[in-house]
């Protein structure tokens, strides 16, 4: 049972008081962190969102029936206490923001009670997530979490304050929308007037910004709602969170500055943190060249290093194939890791055997000079030299070759340099490294559909002097496309757009589009393309993942009120889960059992 509120008013939060208020009366509110009673004197610890602040009982100040409802107190009740703001009488604790003042408190009441919670309300408690997350109304009083959600919020405001100030308009796109063929799974919903028909949930706001440049809106942003129904990690969501935005009679320069700008002022209102500016460039070719990835880490170096020259015609045939058949050997050197054990060592070739790669090569340079590898019997004496010099290789170093399809190489090397960065503790914690990758491949090729694709999407402007190679050499046009990265993380990316009816009609031809399909699937877009469109670009960052970097948790999970967990469920609240047979027959859906699986024939 709870007491009413009524005729009580808060008059600040807990950590809201300081020695500044010694002498004033204040009524603070919130949760019993903790109770510890001495007999003549009781304490509580009492939070909110703003931290904790003592409150102290004794039965001359407090009065009989106030000191004891005070004993009956237990984690997690609710309490109202109106008293005094005094210094403390027994030692100042440093860790807690009021840790030289406490409240003498004259009257309480109890909100409401509580049961035992079934974890500790503490910071970094060490309870399964799945059990924090079934009980997540709990979880999100943890101090770690609730620090989380402010900045989040705080970031959000200042996101809106400075876009406005910029001259964009926040504008709503809609979130009943019409499924498209290409790009992450749809999340589809039925539509009850038009039996057979769905909407889908939007993966991103991308027609809908394009078609408010086409009406003459100049700037726009939201902070939009986004679902994409794939597989999930920690940096992944089935649904999350995007600042979109969308400029007209703009090229890259433009929106690179203002996002630079952006991230610049969002960073040192919330952190401190100062970015320096201009944001370092680097196309996605150097990238992938040195880093092994479109994303690079930048706060270490280990970078990748091509030596398919010298293993084109050695005579360790899996160097010697690779590149005979198109493809690279290129390597990582490891300083000072030549003593690596060899279970160590098998423990990376089974992590490269995960990419798909077949093995995983090295040479170790002792101390002393002399070479240990796992294929040097190959090689002549003159082949090492060289590779060692290559790589720059000292004594003590351990030299790992990967030999494959390029891409393939790229992955494996790329995953791998940041496992040794991790394991060889190279990665500096509580800095902030940016980078923009630009000039990305317009295309990429996929065999499953046996066609190209658009790294980016359909409606991304080539680099006007590779535009002439579409049809010939469709792999090598780039686009005008940029990623910005994080700590080797993509934050988010964008493109300039086509708005020349010419290019994106064969755009889609290249991708495979009918003619009729195109406009089955993009009419609405393609029809606007005809009353006159500017020339538009534009961006989206990843909220989510943002504030997960800025406040260093290692999941988005935590920095988002509600996720769900790895296969697209919440465990609080159970969903997704059936629905009446009355709901389904409204709209003439049927639901039928998935077919087993046909018995294995001996």
């Amino acid at each position: 049972m709870g007491e009413s509120i009524r005729g009580l008013h808060r008059t600040c939060r807990c950590a809201e008081v300081s020695r500044e208020n010694v002498g004033q009366t204040v009524t603070v509110m919130g949760w019993v962190q903790k109770r510890r009673n001495l007999g003549s004197m009781i304490f509580i610890d009492l939070r909110d969102r703003s931290g904790i602040l003592q409150l102290v009982f004794d039965e001359e100040s407090a009065g009989e029936a106030v000191y004891k409802k005070a004993q009956t107190l237990r984690s997690e009740y609710v309490l109202a206490a109106t008293g005094q703001i005094e210094l403390r009488g027994g030692a100042v604790n440093e860790s807690l923001a009021t840790g030289d003042i406490e409240l003498r408190v004259r009257d309480l009441r109890v909100l409401s009670e509580s049961e035992v919670p079934p974890f500790p309300i503490e910071e970094n408690v060490a309870t399964r997530e799945e059990l924090r997350l079934k009980y997540r109304y709990l979880d999100l009083r943890r101090p770690d979490l609730q620090r989380n959600l402010i900045l989040r919020s705080r970031v959000t405001q200042e996101i809106r304050r400075f876009m406005t100030e910029e001259g964009f308009l926040e504008i709503e796109t809609p979130m009943l929308t019409k499924s498209t063929p290409e790009g992450a799974r749809d999340y589809l919903v039925p539509s009850r007037v038009h039996p057979g028909s769905f909407y889908a949930l939007p993966q991103s706001p991308q027609l809908f910004k394009q078609l408010l440049m086409c009406a003459g809106y100049d700037r726009y942003f939201q902070v939009a709602r986004c679902f994409r129904d794939e597989d999930l990690r920690a940096d992944r969501q089935p649904e999350f969170t995007q600042l979109d935005m969308e400029l007209s009679f703009v090229d890259i320069e433009d929106v690179l500055d203002v996002t630079e700008r952006l991230i610049a002022d969002v960073f040192e209102k919330t952190l401190g943190v100062k970015v320096p500016l201009p944001i370092r460039r680097m196309t996605w070719k150097e990238a992938m060249e040195r880093y092994g990835s479109d994303k690079p880490d930048l706060r270490f170096g280990m970078e990748l290093v091509d030596v398919s020259d010298i293993a084109k015609d050695c005579g360790f045939a899996v160097f010697s194939g690779a590149v005979q058949a198109g493809g690279a050997v290129r390597a990582l050197n490891a300083k000072g890791q030549a003593g690596m054990p060899r279970k160590h060592i098998d423990a990376l070739t089974d992590f490269v055997k995960g990419y798909g790669l077949k093995g995983l090569a090295y040479l170790a340079v002792l101390p002393d000079g002399s070479v240990k590898s796992s294929f040097a019997k190959f090689l002549g004496e003159e082949e090492i030299e060289a590779l060692k010099t290559r790589m720059g290789a000292e004594p003590g170093d351990m030299l790992f070759f990967a030999a494959d399809k390029s891409k393939l190489v790229y992955d494996v090397l790329g995953a791998l340099r940041l496992r040794l960065g991790a394991e060889m503790g190279l990665i500096p914690e509580n800095e902030f490294c940016f980078v923009w990758i630009t000039e990305f491949p317009l295309l990429e090729w996929s065999d499953e559909e046996n066609r190209f694709m658009a790294m980016h999407h359909p409606f991304t402007m080539p680099m006007e002097e590779d535009f002439p190679n579409i049809n010939s050499d469709p792999g090598s046009v780039r686009a005008k496309a940029y990623d910005i990265v994080l700590n080797g993380v993509e934050l988010g990316g964008g493109s300039v757009r086509i708005h020349m009816d010419d290019m994106q009609e064969k755009m889609l031809e290249v991708l495979g589009f009918t003619k009729e399909r195109a406009y089955e699937q993009f009419g609405f877009l393609l029809d606007a393309f005809r009353y006159g469109v500017p020339p538009h670009a534009g961006l989206a960052i990843g909220l989510d993942r943002m504030i997960m970097l800025m406040t260093g948790a290692d999941s988005i999970r935590d920095v988002i009120a509600f996720p769900k967990v790895k296969d697209a469920s919440c465990l609080m609240t159970a969903a997704p889960s059936p629905v009446d047979e009355a709901q389904l027959k409204e709209l003439g859906i049927g639901v039928t059992a998935a077919a087993e699986p046909a018995p294995e024939q001996n």
